[in-house]
């Protein structure tokens, strides 16, 4: 199965927590997988996620 891949606008708090999550639960399995609400949908484990890009549209954090 293909990997989903996914771009993120707008860099912030919440995106970090997705990505931070992406990369705790990629090696996991889903007996180790506790938080996880769903640990496979569709087929798609979380080390199926990967982020391509990422922007920011704050020109303060942009530099």
């Amino acid at each position: 199965m293909a990997k989903i891949k996914i771009a993120i606008l707008g860099i912030g708090n919440c995106v970090s927590s997705l990505i931070q999550g992406i990369h705790y639960y990629r090696d996991k399995s889903r007996q180790d997988a506790i938080g996880l609400m769903h640990f496979e949908i569709n087929g798609y484990k979380p080390g199926d996620v990967e982020v391509v890009a990422a922007f920011d549209v704050d020109k303060r954090k942009v530099g």
